[in-house]
């Protein structure tokens, strides 16, 4: 059974945000709150409403619960008092953590990469990306199966359940391996065409110039601006996932093609790079790759060090890369934190600095 990619009824559902920071993830504190922000931005972009925050510090991860059983009742609390019916977990649970959340609070309870997972489903609008995203929440959900009782049986629907059905699920373990197998294959399929227009670029002589960065640092609203592309371009994270090629005309005369990628951010499910390689690896092949970065964010230089490290594990640790730095007109010159080698400064949203982005690119 396919996965649906949209909601019957479009429904606001209240959610409380949990984070843990302890020294094993994080030892900068600024850092798990700034995370637990983008979780914030995360549940606003699969449609819930965050109406209370917690972050739980501790050393370690407790086993059973992640959290303790103090805070966990604590969470369930916050979630009366709010009327919540979701829990959304800044970090990844295990199953059984999940399920005992889940019997504790008497909560639906989601982790990041299942918000992730679900705001991908709702946004996927390409045959490809469709394949894409199915991939990925099959692999999520298989290992997940024995406690996921009430997320699979919320009927109506909401933020977690854009998935197959319960009865599938539970009943026939073997259906899924095998469509997790029919996917890959299919994806395969899209990967080896891809590589044939990579052939057939390379005999026309076009130079491929990919756009990456993390989510919501204005990539589609550049790529509109130098090709009139008409890529959506929202204020939400990941507002693209389905890759937008176009050829651009660089001042001396040279085209190149210009490619859109989706939205990058920390702790992205390994499921989801390991299901959008065949769109990331456009970057992979790329000639050139502009890493498009939101200046005017506190995490500008964090935002930079996780796109090169994804590209570097996509094995495009070799490819030149000019550091594009966005929104430049909100930072001004005094900042001097950002002034990176070889980067330029450009506002893509007022048409500032691109004269100078063409001729790095042609250079």
């Amino acid at each position: 059974m396919p996965f649906t990619n949209q909601t019957e009824e479009k429904q606001i559902e209240r959610a409380v945000l949990v984070g843990l920071s302890c020294p094993s993830f994080n030892t900068d504190q600024d850092a798990d709150e700034r995370t637990m922000d983008e979780l914030r931005a995360l549940a606003e972009t699969a449609g819930a409403e965050a109406v209370a925050m917690t972050l739980q510090r501790r050393p370690a991860p407790d086993a059973r619960t992640f959290i303790g059983e103090g805070k966990a009742e604590e969470v369930k609390q916050l979630a009366e008092m709010n009327d919540a019916s979701l829990i959304l977990f800044d970090n990844e649970l295990s199953p059984s953590q999940m399920s005992n959340l889940e019997e504790l609070t008497g909560r639906t309870v989601l982790d990041r990469s299942a918000l992730i997972l679900d705001i991908f489903a709702q946004r996927a609008r390409t045959g490809e990306g469709k394949l894409q995203v199915e991939l990925a929440q099959y692999q999520y959900i298989l290992p997940r199966l024995a406690g996921m009782g009430k997320a699979m049986s919320r009927l109506g629907g909401g933020i977690g359940t854009r998935g197959p059905g319960e009865s599938k699920l539970e009943s026939d373990r073997r259906h899924i391996r095998s469509r997790i197998d029919k996917l890959r294959r299919d994806l395969e399929q899209v990967r080896q065409v891809r590589s044939v227009q990579r052939r057939q670029r390379k005999k026309a002589e076009l130079p491929l110039v990919a756009i990456v960065g993390y989510t919501n640092a204005g990539k589609s609203t550049l790529m509109n601006l130098l090709t009139q592309a008409g890529v959506l371009a929202e204020d939400k994270l990941f507002a693209t996932l389905d890759p937008t090629a176009r050829a651009l005309k660089l001042p001396g005369g040279k085209t190149v093609m210009l490619i859109d990628t989706v939205g990058l951010v920390r702790r992205l499910p390994h499921h989801l790079v390991e299901a959008f390689r065949s769109t990331l690896e456009q970057a992979a092949t790329a000639d050139i790759i502009l890493n498009v970065c939101d200046a005017s964010s506190p995490e500008a230089r964090t935002h930079l060090d996780v796109t090169n490290e994804i590209l570097q594990s996509l094995g495009c640790g070799d490819r030149p890369v000019i550091p594009v730095l966005n929104k430049w007109d909100l930072v001004g010159d005094a900042d001097s934190a950002l002034h990176l080698t070889g980067a330029v400064r450009i506002s893509a949203l007022k048409n500032e600095g691109i004269p100078a982005l063409l001729q790095a690119i042609e250079d």
